[in-house]
């Protein structure tokens, strides 16, 4: 007689185990373990032989495989379609996350009607009216005319894609959609088995389609991880400070690490085209301790302020604030400041933070970081034209970053014409150290 084997499913994460636990070992999460429907083990004697009796399927080789460029289609939106790498690709499935409210309706409401105008969208409103739909399209200025339903089973779902073939499908959000006969919906064998439907009926009818995911509190996508590995495209839409940013963290089609800037209006998510220009429209002029420095976050090139503070401490132990920067590789700028450049820090407090609310781990802004404090602490505003890049070694080296070219052009088109750059990169006297930096910046000062 077969054996019948329970199985108990994290519901953040989709780690398994055989009984229910309080916490979850993999993600930490409390009281988070549900059970799955029991599949059952076939007895040892029904097996026929180690392997089943089953023969193995047809092999094809490499070089028999043609070639094919999957047709994409935009969305009509340039900074969408960067960051999915071109476009929405036909029978392509997109996952996108993100908090609450923070627009991800918005932005595929907007979509659905540039696609609508050439071609069918469906939209699935798992979680809103049909009415509160018809509200937000009128405030975006929706024109075009969009499918809707608010059928949420994955069978009606993928059958209406089959009789229509529309060009997008829309579904708001996958956590709403059910699988007849595998419990709750939100559940983790609803939510695997759903996109696992949705994206086979995308396959075959060569149909764009963009499912919604929920996010826990640690900022990933609800339910099992082995969703996110059946879609194509993962991305996730984030708030910082006024702006927010689309960024890839996966994408079979195209480079992942692609980032989109978005603005929210009354009108919707506009984008924007110049986010150099957006982070430092506010950076104060002539201001000591505020560099401009260039980073890459993902594939794209930044121009971004780094502002450092100094004053005295009226503590025993003086205080180390970082905002926006890895705190570490903060720490060891200032112990290369010290030990080269000769500079107290000791008795002062230091505050460095990175203008518009982004985090950006990136070591290209080591240098900006060395320039920033330097200034803070000497008093000496940096030239309005100058823009830094580089890494900064324990010797007091400056490093080359990668993407050093796409800094420089990034900084020239936003009319910074003097760059204090590593050694190496054409067109530039770059610098060896942060001491030659540091004079070169200040020579006519």
């Amino acid at each position: 007689m077969a054996k019948v084997l329970a199985k108990f499913v994290c519901t953040s994460c989709g780690y398994q185990a055989s009984k229910p636990l309080g916490r979850c070992p993999n993600c930490q999460a409390w009281n988070s373990f549900e059970e799955e429907a029991p599949s059952p083990v076939p007895a040892r004697g029904s097996r026929g032989g180690a392997y089943g009796a089953v023969s193995g399927g047809k092999l094809t080789a490499l070089s028999g495989v043609g070639r094919r460029e999957e047709p994409r289609t935009s969305s009509g939106i340039p900074e969408l379609d960067r960051v999915l790498g071109g476009g929405l690709v036909a029978g392509g499935v997109t996952l996108i996350g993100g908090e609450p409210g923070i627009g991800k309706s918005t932005l595929l409401l907007q979509v659905a009607d540039r696609v609508a105008r050439s071609g069918t969208v469906l939209y699935v409103a798992g979680e809103e009216s049909l009415e509160q739909i018809r509200l937000r399209a009128d405030r975006l200025g929706v024109t075009a005319d969009i499918q809707l339903t608010r059928d949420t089973r994955a069978e009606h779902i993928a059958a209406l894609m089959a009789e229509h073939k529309p060009a997008l499908c829309i579904v708001d959000s996958i956590q709403t959609v059910t699988v007849e006969g595998e419990g709750a919906p939100g559940g983790v064998a609803q939510v695997r088995d759903g996109t696992a439907m949705l994206t086979r009926a995308a396959k075959e009818t060569g149909t764009a389609t963009v499912l919604v995911g929920h996010v826990t509190k640690d900022g990933t996508v609800a339910g099992p991880k082995v969703m996110e590995h059946i879609v194509d495209t993962t991305v996730f839409l984030e708030t910082v400070g006024s702006f927010r940013l689309l960024r890839s963290v996966k994408n079979r089609f195209g480079q992942a690490g692609e980032l989109g800037v978005f603005e929210m209006r009354g009108e919707g998510l506009i984008a924007v085209e110049n986010p150099s220009a957006a982070f430092l429209a506010e950076r104060p002029v002539g201001v000591p301790g505020s560099v401009v420095g260039a980073t890459v976050d993902g594939q794209r090139p930044m121009l971004l302020e780094v502002q450092a503070l100094a004053s005295k401490t009226p503590y025993p132990n003086a205080r180390r604030v970082v905002v926006g920067l890895d705190p570490r590789r903060v720490d060891v700028v200032l112990a290369v400041l010290e030990r080269r450049l000769d500079l107290t820090l000791g008795g002062l407090d230091i505050y460095v933070n990175l203008a518009g609310g982004l985090k950006v781990l990136d070591p290209g802004l080591d240098l900006a970081i060395a320039l920033a404090v330097y200034s803070a602490v000497v008093g000496r505003a940096m030239p309005g034209n100058v823009a830094v890049f580089g890494e900064v070694g324990l010797a007091g080296e400056v490093r080359s970053t990668q993407a050093s070219m796409r800094r420089a052009e990034e900084a020239g088109r936003a009319g910074y014409t003097r760059l204090v750059v590593p050694p190496g990169l054409d067109g530039h006297s770059g610098v060896k150290s942060v001491e030659e930096a540091v004079g070169q910046v200040w020579r006519s000062g």
